[in-house]
């Protein structure tokens, strides 16, 4: 197998805003694998906060030596392989995992939810997010939103009830709320919660910072909505922790280090009857595709990362009625534009 790799620019629509940061630019690698003729295309999403970046990763692929893997289809053996290479690099990781996903499902000329055995219209409703911001801005935010039935809300300011009020002014479909980590104060958390329940919000994903295991887990215990983790985990060995600290957990395959854990991950969630939610970094449609063909095994999906930039290569998952809704190109369901 042949590996190329080159750095990307994603350039977004709007400003995105965060608790704590803001940025215009998203940095990715873009990736490629290919086997007989046959290219499988990967990316790994660098945004500035998970501390990986074009030189890192570029670094980190020009160790990795596929030489010795004469068949894809070994994927086991291949993953370990580059998981063994150096610690971390969990973005640059999931670049290969998806690009070997990408190949291997156009071999078999099939996408991957079907060699999963996974039912297309099980998709769930994605939601769009909404970025910390003026009032008048959430506001034409949300219009620009207005095919989507459900919104996420970044919180962790102190405006998150002008936030809230702002989108409530001109819909009432139901709402998310990302706080990343904002609240810290866990009686003030759950007054907040309580409510962002009457004003009709389904679930509140990593409220706390992830450190404060314990005010978590008493925020779950006595909170009137599910709480999903997102920073507070990265990967597979850190789900049966959460258990009882959050109701359910936010997949991102930048995190998981790509699909073949990630797939790994939702089982191992069920069995702790915990809630699965599949999220992406802003990413092209070639992850965000990717990690759709997992969505129809989850509760919730946050897969607008692609809708969120002006400069996107691929063409692949669509949003219809705000609906996931996947192709039958085989891979991970993308074309090059």
């Amino acid at each position: 197998m042949k590996l190329r790799f080159k750095p990307y620019e994603l350039q977004l629509k709007h400003a995105f805003n965060l608790a704590t940061s803001s940025r215009t630019t998203t940095p990715v690698m873009l990736v490629e694998l290919e086997h007989e003729g046959i290219i499988g295309y990967g990316e790994a999403s660098l945004p500035p906060y998970l501390g990986e970046s074009h030189e890192t990763v570029a670094k980190f692929l020009g160790k990795i030596d596929l030489s010795g893997f004469n068949d894809p289809f070994r994927m086991e053996e291949i993953l370990d392989y580059v998981d063994g290479i150096e610690a971390g690099n969990r973005a640059a990781k999931a670049s290969i995992d998806i690009a070997l996903h990408d190949l291997l499902g156009k071999i078999m000329g099939q996408p991957w939810y079907k060699i999963w055995g996974l039912s297309p219209e099980n998709t769930p409703n994605t939601s769009f997010t909404i970025g910390i911001d003026t009032r008048e801005v959430v506001v034409q935010k949300t219009h620009e939103a207005a095919e989507f039935k459900m919104l996420k809300v970044k919180m962790g300011l102190d405006n998150d009830k002008e936030m809230v009020e702002a989108i409530r002014s001109v819909t009432d479909v139901p709402l998310c709320v990302d706080a990343n980590q904002g609240w810290t104060d866990k009686h003030k958390a759950l007054e907040m919660i309580h409510w962002l329940k009457e004003r009709g919000i389904v679930f509140i994903e990593q409220p706390m910072p992830k450190e404060q295991i314990d005010d978590m887990a008493w925020l779950t215990a006595n909170s009137p909505l599910p709480t999903i983790a997102d920073e507070a985990f990265q990967r597979i060995h850190d789900i049966p922790k959460f258990k009882d600290v959050y109701t359910g957990i936010n997949i991102k395959l930048m995190k998981s280090t790509g699909m073949h854990e990630a797939k790994k991950m939702i089982d191992v969630a069920r069995t702790l009857d915990m809630k699965v939610m599949v999220g992406c970094m802003t990413e092209t449609s070639c992850a965000v595709s990717a990690a759709a063909q997992l969505s129809p095994l989850c509760d919730w999906a946050d897969l607008d990362g692609n809708l969120l930039i002006s400069n996107d290569i691929f063409e692949g998952v669509k949003v219809v009625d705000g609906k996931v809704i996947l192709n039958d190109l085989p891979g991970i369901g993308i074309r090059k534009i």
